[in-house]
């Protein structure tokens, strides 16, 4: 049985650098090469960057994808590459870059995979299966292929597929199978979720057996907006055995040695891929097969096989963590900003947020300010600055209170407009530090936070990101004490003061202000947001699991109140099935109330 060296490229493309994807393709191809690998596969949409959203309606940007692909192409073999087959994700469309054309539905934007060899482009997959749920729209932009491409790389058939061909039953790993392929490729843009990877795994094992093929499943790495791609990819053989699997949230080339079975049918003439492929290829209701000839049969390689690994899992704690680090760094570096800045309270949200900021960027690059009232306590400034201390960040002072009195001078406010105006009055200082100096705000508020608007809009809730957007309030302590843990495991201080942990929450806006004189207490809030809003569930099914009718009719009308407020919130990482934004769309005006 002949192996097959192949390296999966777990990178990090940015959405629209054409060149700079290009560039990673080749020389991450190099890197591959050099150790040996036959076969180099990367991402879904890996030299658009993905995903691309609207810019699939610019003609231009889809023109320029294709002449991208064909330029890489030329390049890899100018490089010295083009003997070794590369798998690349692009956008593509049928015949001029047009989408979605109402004369001929067959015509427009696709989601595809090309195989690029000796300076080529031989191989053309559109994806099959197109997801329109969660924060995916691709019914939306792009038009489904229905061939599967098999391409015979050193005597092995191996099949090429795209990300949600995998989710679903049949097609693509159906077509797999009938067409005996020793190998199906699939290439991801998976954006993570808490537990995704042990979803993942059980479902590339489901895929390998109805193709009864060994599957090589690759994902994208990095931030893009809202969402994180979290790597994770793994080869699994037919029987459902992990052969090899790469590290979570990192970048990574997994390079491992398949022994795999040759081609069976008589190898078909080298041809370019078709652009298109036409209905007439299907069979009945199942996908048309297109085979591809690459290369014939390779010698042996050294007599010592390659492994690629298996690398060990993060706990809970550990996978949101570099996750939210990971978001942030990328959202930064991506954007440009050089910097962020942040208000630093000394209490448990903002200090998270200080955390993540100083591990994703460098303590260098982030400002904290600390922005003390008459009733900020002794202990926040104190717990402000002792953080800061610890983590190494820029540390500023600015008092609020005499810019609340000189408001007052001109109005008369108390109660809750008081008590915002001093929170607004802080958005307009970390605003004027960004408008002046060029750092990123980002705001601090958590997910129980803006599932019941408890947060002042143009003020603690201003800001350009917000990395806490979708980590519920329980979790916040979880991540800070967890945090706090791993400094102490490699011998570091850890950065967050303990009190920070232990104090009763509170905006601090008001005498003696708790958040709890506001709101249930948190765990009962977050167990009771986890079912209303990731779950869907009505007020009965919260009366049914204990929570008392009146507290729940409570925080269902502060969670529906509050949609206004979170439709004008800044983007943060997205780490469960069902984030504020993209996942979860309700109408602000709305009058469907749950009732008893």
């Amino acid at each position: 049985m002949p192996t097959l060296r192949i390296a999966l490229a777990q990178v990090n493309p940015t959405v629209g650098d054409l060149t700079g994807n290009a560039g990673i393709v080749r020389s991450t191809t190099r890197a591959a090469r050099d150790a040996g690998a036959r076969l180099v596969v990367f991402p879904e949409m890996m030299l658009t960057g993905y995903p691309v959203e609207d810019l699939v309606f610019r003609q231009s940007f889809v023109a320029a994808s294709r002449a991208a692909l064909e330029r890489l192409a030329a390049d890899l073999d100018g490089d010295g590459l083009g003997d070794t087959p590369v798998a690349v994700g692009f956008l593509d469309a049928d015949g001029p870059p047009a989408v979605n054309s109402p004369t001929d539905p067959s015509a427009g934007a696709r989601n595809a995979l090309a195989v690029l060899h000796r300076g080529r482009v031989v191989a053309r997959y559109f994806k099959h299966h197109l997801p329109n749920y969660g924060v995916f729209d691709e019914d939306r932009y792009f038009v489904p292929g229905n061939t599967l491409v098999v391409v015979r790389i050193d005597g092995i058939d191996v099949a090429l597929t795209i990300c949600e061909d995998m989710w679903q039953v049949g097609g693509p790993f159906a077509a797999a199978r009938r067409a005996g392929v020793g190998l199906v490729l699939t290439v991801n843009g998976s954006p993570f979720e808490l537990h995704k990877d042990d979803t993942r795994l059980a479902l590339v094992r489901r895929r390998a057996a109805e193709a009864d093929a060994t599957i090589a499943y690759l994902n994208m790495v990095g931030g893009q907006d809202e969402l994180v791609f979290d790597g994770d990819s793994m080869i699994v053989a037919p029987g459902g055995e992990v052969l090899a699997r790469a590290p979570q949230l990192a970048e990574h080339l997994l390079i491992h040695d398949l022994d795999l079975p040759l081609g069976l049918l008589p190898p078909p003439p080298s041809t370019p891929a078709l652009a298109a492929h036409s209905k007439a290829e299907l069979v009945g209701d199942e996908m048309g097969i297109e085979r591809v000839h690459v290369s014939d049969p390779h010698p042996a390689l050294p007599a010592t096989p390659l492994q690629g690994g298996l690398a060990g899992r993060l706990s809970d704690e550990a996978e949101v963590w570099n996750a939210l680090v990971l978001g942030l760094g990328d959202y930064v570096r991506k954007n440009g900003f050089r910097q962020v800045a942040l208000g630093l309270s000394g209490g448990i949200d903002s200090s998270v947020v200080a955390a993540i900021a100083v591990d994703a960027i460098g303590p260098d690059a982030v400002i904290g300010v600390s922005m003390p009232s008459q009733h900020s306590s002794a202990h926040s400034r104190e717990d402000a600055a002792e953080l800061a201390k610890r983590t190494g960040l820029e540390y500023r002072v600015h008092e609020i209170q005499p810019m609340v009195d000189t408001f007052l001078t001109g109005m008369s406010l108390s109660g809750l407009a008081l008590e915002n105006l001093q929170a607004r009055v802080r958005g307009v200082i970390l605003m004027s530090i960004s408008n002046q100096e060029g750092p990123l705000v980002l705001t601090t508020g958590n997910k129980s936070e803006l599932a019941v608007g408890y947060s002042t809009l143009y003020g603690d809730s201003v800001g350009g990101f917000n990395p806490l957007k979708d980590v519920p309030k329980t979790l916040v302590w979880k991540l800070a004490r967890w945090r706090n843990d791993e400094a102490l495991r490699t011998g570091e201080e850890p950065p967050i003061p303990e009190r920070s942990i232990e104090k009763p929450p509170s905006a601090e806006l008001r005498p003696g202000q708790l958040d709890s004189d506001s709101l249930p207490d948190y765990d009962e809030l977050d167990s009771m947001l986890l079912s209303y809003v990731d779950g869907d569930q009505g007020r009965a099914d919260l009366v049914a699991a204990g929570h008392e009718p009146e507290v729940v009719d409570r925080v269902l009308h502060l969670v529906d109140l509050a949609e206004y407020k979170r439709r004008q919130s800044a983007p943060g990482t997205k780490i469960s099935i069902k984030a504020f934004g993209r996942d979860r769309r309700l109408p602000i005006t709305n009058r469907w109330r749950e009732t008893g």
